[in-house]
C-alpha cells in the first residue's frame, strides 16, 4: 500500500513541476493579446524566467541584438549597469516591417521606472518613424537599493502573427555628463530625443548653455530638474524647466539657485519637433516625406560656459553709473567756470545793457524791411501808429484769443490773401503779454507728467504680469531677448538690457538741471531790473526744454519697462516717447522765432496720441490695405502742415481752400512769379520731397516694424528742420557760438556710432522667436553688455548733446534786438 501511496505522490510531484514549467508561458500568452504597458510590464517580471527568450549581459548594457518576434515569441533582455547616475543607457530600436495595426511594443523596466513606446512611431498621426531611440532616466544612489549595479529589463512584444525582424541596440551614453567649455555633437530626431547632464562646478554660480546647428529644422532646449521621467518628447518637453525653440541656435542662461533642489544640476534635453510650424518656417528641403518614412535629422552642437553671477554685476554696474556721473562732473565744471567768467565781466556788460535797455524803451521796434510788404500790397501794421500804440496790442486780445496774431487794420479781408511782410521779425512774432506765453508753455511739461505717471503705470504692472508668467511657465519664447547676452538678476532675465536704460533717466535729470539753471539766471537778471531779456534775443520760453527732459527720462523708464520682457504686444512701450521726444524738438525749433503762433499743449498732446494711435494700428494691421491708407493721410498732412507753415498760421482749412489754392496757382505757379517767401518755399519743397519717398517707400517694402517706420520719419524731418534752422542762421549773418558747434559735432559723431549699433538687429519680434534667435550676439562690452545697451548709452547722450544744441543755439543772439532777428 505504501508503495503505491509513493507512486501516486511521485506522479502528482511530477506533474506539478510539468505545471510549473507551462504556467509562465500561458500568462505570457494571455498578457500579450491585450497590449498595455502595465500588462507588459508584468509581463517583464515573468518573462526574466524564460531562459530561452532571456538574453542575460549582466556585465555592461552594450550589445546589438538582431532578431524576430510573433505573438507568440516574445522576448526578453536584461542587462546590468554600474550604479552611477552619472553613467546612462540608451535603447535604439528600429524595424523596417512593423505595422501600424500590429506595432512592435517594447516595456523597459528600471528599479523604479518604467518606459514603453512602440514601433513604428506615429506623430500627430501624420509622421511615421520606424527608428525609435530613447535615453533611460539613471536613476540616483540613494535611489537603488541593490548595492552597487542596477538591474534593466526589455521586454518586446507584439499582436502579429507574422514574425517581425528588429534590431535592438543597447549603449552607454558617451559624455552623458557635461563638462564646463567642451563642445559635443549630438543628432536627435523627431523619434530619437537627446538628453545630457550638467553639474555646477565648485565656485561657479551661472552658467549658459548654447546651442547652435547648422540646419534650420524647429527644435525645442529644455533645461529641466534631476528627476525622473524626463519630458522628452515633443508633446510634453514644455511641461516643466525652462525651454526654448530654436533653429541655428539657441542660448539660456541659468544660476545655481535655479535647481538647488538638485544640488545644481539639471537635464539638457533637445528635441527636434515634427515639423517646422512653431519655428516659422515652411518643410525645410532637408525634410523628405517619403509615402512611410518621415526624415529629419538635426545635428547640434552644446557647450555649458560661464557667466557673469549676480553676485559680479556690481562691477559693470558701478561702472555705468561712474560714466554717467562724469558727465555731471564734466558739466559741473563748465558751468563753474562760465559762472565765474560771467561775473568777471558784469560790470562791462552792465552799461550795455543799459544802453540797450534805453534804446529799446524809447524806440519802438520797427522793421529795418518795414516797406516790403506782402503780394497785395497792403500796408504793414507796424506802420501804424509810430507812437508805438501798436506794439502791444496782442497783450491786449491775448488772455481771450492766444492764437489771434492778425494785426491787419481791415479784419474783413481774407487773412490767407492779404498776408503779413514778407520778412518778418521776432519782434512781429512776439508780441503777447510774456506772462500769459509762459504759462502756455508751462502746460507742456505739467501736462506731460500727468501723462507718463498714467501711461507708465499699466506698462510697468503689465511687463511685471509677463515676466511672472514667464518664470512660471518656463517658457522664454514669450520674451525676444538676445539671448546670448541675458543676465538674469532676481526675477528679471536680462538685468544688462533693463538697466542699460540709466542713461536716459541720469541725462534727462542732468538736461532738466542745466534748464533750470539758465530760467534760474533769466529770472535773476529780470529781478535785478535787467530788461534786455524782453526787448533782446529768443523769448526765454523754457516750458518745452521741461516736456524735452521729462521725455528723455521717461524714455528711460519706459524702455526699461519694455525690455523686461519685449515682444510683439508692446513693442509701442519703448517708442512712445521717442515719438514725442522728435515733436517736441520740432515743436522747440519752430517755437524759437515764432513763439506767438506755436502750437498749443493741448493740440500737440492729441496729435501725438494719434501718432501712437496709428503706430499701433500698424503693429496689429500690417497690410497693403493699411499702407494706402497711411500714405492718403501722410500725403495730406504734408499739405496742410505746408500750408500752415508757409503762412505763419494764418491759413485755415474751411470751404475757401479751392479758391485759395487757385489763386496761389495763378499768381505764383502759371505766371512762374518768385514766390512770396522763398526761404520756406525752399525748405518745404525739400521737406516734401523727402516725406513723399518714404511715402512710396512704405508702400513699396511694407516694413513689418511699422513702429520703427514711423519713428524713422519723425526722426528725417527733425534732422531736416534743424539743417535748415542752422543753415538760416547762417545765411542770416548769425553766428553759431563755440560750445554750439561742440554740440553739434559730438551729436553727428554720437548718432553716428548709435545708429550703427541700432542697425545690428539682436532681436527681431516681427519673427518668430526661434528666428529671432538666430540674430542673437554675444556680449561685447565688459562681458556684461550687449550691442542694443551700447545704443541705450550712445542714443542717451546723442539725445542729450542734441538737446543742448537747441538749448545753446541761439545764444549769440541774447544781445541783439528783436527788430533785427529775422524770422524763418
Amino acid at each position: 500500500m505504501w508503495k503505491y501511496n509513493v507512486c501516486i505522490l511521485s506522479t502528482l510531484l511530477f506533474l506539478g513541476h510539468l505545471m510549473s514549467m507551462v504556467r509562465p508561458t500561458d500568462a505570457v500568452s494571455s498578457r500579450l493579446s491585450v497590449g498595455s504597458t502595465s500588462s507588459a510590464a508584468g509581463l517583464v517580471g515573468l518573462g526574466l524566467n524564460q531562459q530561452e527568450n532571456l538574453v542575460d549581459d549582466s556585465s555592461n548594457c552594450n550589445f546589438t541584438e538582431i532578431g524576430t518576434v510573433n505573438s507568440n515569441d516574445p522576448k526578453v533582455y536584461a542587462c546590468t549597469i554600474q550604479n552611477n547616475d552619472s553613467q546612462a543607457v540608451r535603447i535604439s530600436v528600429k524595424s523596417k516591417f512593423a505595422q501600424d495595426d500590429f506595432p512592435i511594443l517594447f516595456v523597459v523596466k528600471q528599479q523604479k521606472s518604467v518606459l514603453s513606446w512602440a514601433v513604428p512611431h506615429i506623430i500627430q498621426n501624420k509622421y511615421e518613424y520606424s527608428v525609435v531611440g530613447h535615453t533611460l532616466c539613471p536613476e540616483s544612489e540613494s535611489e537603488q537599493s541593490n548595492g552597487t549595479h542596477r538591474n534593466i529589463s526589455i521586454a518586446l512584444t507584439t499582436s502579429s502573427p507574422k514574425t517581425v525582424p528588429f534590431t535592438l541596440n543597447v549603449t552607454q551614453v558617451p559624455n552623458f555628463k557635461l563638462t564646463m567649455d567642451q563642445k559635443i555633437s549630438v543628432v536627435a530626431t523627431p523619434s530619437q530625443s537627446q538628453y545630457y547632464k550638467f553639474q555646477f562646478p565648485d565656485g561657479v554660480q551661472s552658467v549658459i548653455v548654447r546651442a547652435t546647428s547648422e540646419s534650420k529644422l524647429c527644435a525645442v532646449i529644455s533645461l529641466q530638474s534631476i528627476n525622473c521621467p524626463v519630458y522628452d518628447q515633443f508633446r510634453n518637453v514644455e511641461f516643466t524647466g525652462v525651454y526654448q525653440t530654436m533653429t541655428t541656435q539657441a542660448a539660456i542662461t541659468v544660476e545655481r539657485d535655479y535647481f538647488k533642489g538638485g544640488g545644481g544640476q539639471f537635464f539638457v534635453v533637445l528635441v527636434v519637433q515634427p515639423d517646422n510650424k512653431q519655428c516659422g518656417y515652411t518643410d525645410d528641403e532637408t525634410s523628405t516625406t517619403g509615402s512611410s518614412i518621415h526624415i529629419r535629422n538635426k545635428t547640434i552642437d552644446i557647450v555649458v560656459e560661464e557667466t557673469y553671477s549676480s553676485t559680479e554685476y556690481w562691477r559693470p554696474v558701478l561702472a555705468t553709473i561712474g560714466l554717467m556721473l562724469l558727465f555731471y562732473l564734466v558739466t559741473g565744471i563748465l558751468v563753474f567756470v562760465a559762472s565765474a567768467r560771467q561775473d568777471s565781466s558784469s560790470s562791462g556788460e552792465e552799461s550795455t545793457d543799459q544802453t540797450v535797455s534805453d534804446v529799446s524803451s524809447n524806440q519802438p521796434f520797427v522793421s529795418a524791411q518795414q516797406d516790403t510788404y506782402g503780394s497785395t500790397g497792403r500796408p504793414s501794421p507796424n506802420h501804424v501808429g509810430h507812437g508805438g500804440t501798436s506794439e502791444r496790442r496782442g497783450s491786449a486780445s491775448s488772455g481771450s484769443d492766444e492764437d489771434d496774431i492778425d494785426y491787419l487794420e481791415d479784419i474783413e479781408q481774407e487773412k490767407e490773401v492779404y498776408r503779413t511782410k514778407t520778412v518778418l521779425f521776432v519782434s512781429d512774432l512776439s508780441r503777447k503779454d510774456p506772462k500769459l506765453m509762459r504759462m502756455k508753455y508751462r502746460l507742456y511739461h505739467w501736462n506731460l507728467i500727468t501723462i507718463a505717471v498714467f501711461y507708465a503705470l499699466p506698462v510697468i504692472q503689465l511687463v511685471v504680469t509677463y515676466q511672472t508668467v514667464l518664470n512660471i511657465t518656463g517658457n522664454e519664447d514669450i520674451c525676444y531677448y538676445n539671448f546670448l547676452c541675458a543676465n538674469p538678476a532676481g526675477v528679471i532675465s536680462a538685468f544688462n538690457n533693463v538697466f542699460s536704460n540709466i542713461g536716459y533717466m541720469m541725462l534727462g535729470g542732468l538736461f532738466l538741471l542745466l534748464v533750470y539753471r539758465k530760467e534760474y539766471l533769466y529770472k535773476k537778471e529780470l529781478a535785478l531790473g535787467n530788461r534786455r531779456s524782453e526787448k533782446c534775443g529768443i523769448p526765454k520760453h523754457f516750458g518745452l526744454f521741461y516736456a524735452l527732459g521729462i521725455s528723455l527720462f521717461m524714455e528711460g523708464v519706459l524702455s526699461a519697462c519694455y525690455h523686461v520682457c519685449p515682444n510683439y504686444s508692446n513693442f509701442q512701450f519703448d517708442t512712445s516717447f521717442m515719438y514725442i521726444i522728435a515733436g517736441l524738438g520740432m515743436l522747440k525749433l519752430y517755437q524759437q522765432r515764432h513763439p506767438d503762433i506755436n502750437a498749443n499743449a493741448y493740440a500737440s498732446y492729441a496729435c501725438f496720441a494719434g501718432v501712437i494711435f496709428i503706430a499701433v494700428l500698424g503693429v496689429v494691421l500690417n497690410s497693403l490695405w493699411f499702407y494706402l491708407v497711411y500714405a492718403f493721410v501722410h500725403f495730406s498732412l504734408c499739405l496742410v502742415l505746408s500750408a500752415q507753415i508757409y503762412y505763419m498760421g494764418q491759413w485755415k482749412l474751411d470751404f475757401g481752400i479751392f479758391k485759395r489754392i487757385w489763386y496761389l496757382i495763378r499768381t505764383d505757379f502759371l505766371r512762374c512769379s518768385k514766390p512770396v517767401y522763398t526761404d520756406r518755399m525752399v525748405v518745404l519743397l525739400i521737406g516734401n520731397a523727402v516725406n513723399w519717398s518714404l511715402i512710396i517707400l512704405g508702400l513699396v517694402k511694407q516694413p513689418k516694424d511699422f513702429a520703427s517706420f514711423l519713428l524713422a520719419i519723425f526722426i528725417v524731418n527733425l534732422l531736416l528742420y534743424l539743417m535748415f534752422y542752422i543753415i538760416m542762421k547762417i545765411r542770416c549773418k548769425e553766428r553759431i557760438i563755440p560750445v554750439a558747434i561742440i554740440f553739434l559735432v559730438c551729436t553727428g559723431i554720437i548718432w553716428i556710432f548709435a545708429l550703427y549699433f541700432f542697425s545690428l538687429g539682436l532681436t527681431q519680434w516681427q519673427k518668430t522667436p526661434a528666428q529671432s534667435r538666430e540674430g542673437n550676439e554675444e556680449c561685447i562690452l565688459m562681458g556684461f553688455y550687449d550691442g542694443h545697451d551700447i545704443w541705450h548709452f550712445l542714443s542717451a547722450a546723442a539725445m542729450f548733446f542734441s538737446f543742448m544744441l537747441v538749448l545753446v543755439l541761439d545764444d549769440d543772439l541774447d544781445n541783439k534786438p528783436r527788430t533785427e532777428i529775422q524770422v524763418f
